[in-house]
């Protein structure tokens, strides 16, 4: 299966030079979930594309007019969307992950060491 990235409007994702742009490695790894997750064929690619762009709306809709946009957030709760509507997982447990994930301290999954680069 292949995911149709060449997609324009609001719900393309982020690029530069052709390349996609992440700023925070949770985006390439909220990116990554849901491509693995419709490629696993948990979900279609018209039913995530549906639920990404029904967020971008609501965000033009309500947010304040100096509210920095985030396509990655809206990304991410678009896929929260898709999987409690399949059941797959419930809006409390995503609640739950999410509370323990935001009390972990920064960097707690990247370690700067000095056998790589940055």
């Amino acid at each position: 299966m292949s995911m149709p990235l060449d997609i324009e409007g609001s719900a393309a994702p982020p690029r530069s030079n052709g390349e996609l742009v992440f700023a925070e490695p949770w985006e390439s790894r909220a990116f990554g979930m849901a491509v693995s997750l419709y490629e696993a064929g948990t979900f279609t690619w018209p039913e995530f594309q549906g639920a990404l762009i029904a967020r971008i709306k609501a965000w033009e809709n309500t947010a304040a007019q100096h509210e920095p946009y985030n396509y990655y957030q809206l990304w991410l709760t678009a896929l929260e969307d898709v999987l409690a509507s399949l059941c797959a997982v419930s809006t409390d447990e995503v609640t739950a992950r999410a509370r323990a994930l935001a009390q972990r301290p920064p960097g707690h999954d990247h370690r700067d060491h000095d056998d790589h680069p940055h």
